[in-house]
């Protein structure tokens, strides 16, 4: 049975450029990786969770900041089937934070392997806002879905607005 995570892509307008706020995994896996790492804060389903009850928990653990429904709701964004085969539903939110205050949860790992040394990390070590074009470079190719449908969304949202 394929896993199921949920996040909340948090998007603003910066000199006329739609940017999305991204996260780069901490640990040593990823350090010095770059392109194709980074995602949208997102964390798996406890049991019996409802999915945009995760989502909005898992944006508080990985940023430290409090993402409130906008007027009219959350922005559904649907589900994309990651490589791995775990399941992501992701809603979109308008909001504004500091990228460098940005402050995780962390967790624990043996590190260096098999050396019986437990070490603590964070599970998310950066954060930035990007334009679309930088963050289809970044995102984990899974999420770029994500992307392409919230550009869609306000688009479409825009020109019912004009």
């Amino acid at each position: 049975m394929a896993q199921h995570s949920a996040g909340i892509l948090a998007y603003r307008t910066s000199g006329g450029e739609l940017e999305v706020l991204l996260v780069h995994p901490g640990g040593p896996f990823n350090k010095k990786k770059d392109a194709g790492v980074w995602s949208i804060p997102k964390g798996l389903l406890n049991a019996g969770e409802e999915p945009l009850t995760a989502a909005t928990r898992e944006f508080f653990e990985e940023t430290g900041f409090a993402v409130h429904a906008p007027e009219g709701g959350f922005l559904p964004l649907g589900e994309a089937t990651q490589p791995s085969g775990k399941v992501v539903q992701a809603w979109a939110a308008a909001t504004d934070i500091e990228a460098a205050q940005v402050r995780s949860n962390t967790f624990e790992m043996e590190w260096p392997p098999k050396s019986g040394r437990m070490q603590e990390f964070p599970e998310v070590d950066a954060a930035g806002w990007f334009p679309l074009t930088v963050a289809a470079e970044k995102i984990l190719p899974g999420q770029r879905p994500f992307l392409a449908r919230l550009a869609r969304a306000l688009g479409a949202q825009q020109a019912a607005e004009e």
